[in-house]
């Protein structure tokens, strides 16, 4: 897996719809990944997933949460 194209392409694919549709600035670019995760798929994955909270977290910002729901059977 470690240079796997087409883990490499899927990546790609996540990281260019997140630059597309995420607010500025939660995507740390390439070259910073790289820097911080190291030149890894793995790092990379990370970095991805990272911009992922980061957006979620600034579009519920200022909304109630929903009540967990009830494990009662």
């Amino acid at each position: 897996m470690k240079n796997d194209p087409d883990c490499r392409a899927a990546l790609r694919m996540i990281r260019a719809t997140i630059q597309e549709h995420c607010p500025p600035g939660v995507l740390m670019s390439e070259e910073q990944v790289n820097g911080h995760y190291g030149p890894t798929l793995l790092g990379e994955a990370e970095a991805l997933s990272v911009a992922i909270v980061a957006t979620v977290e600034r579009l519920s910002f200022g909304r109630p949460k929903p009540p967990a729901p009830s494990i009662k059977a």
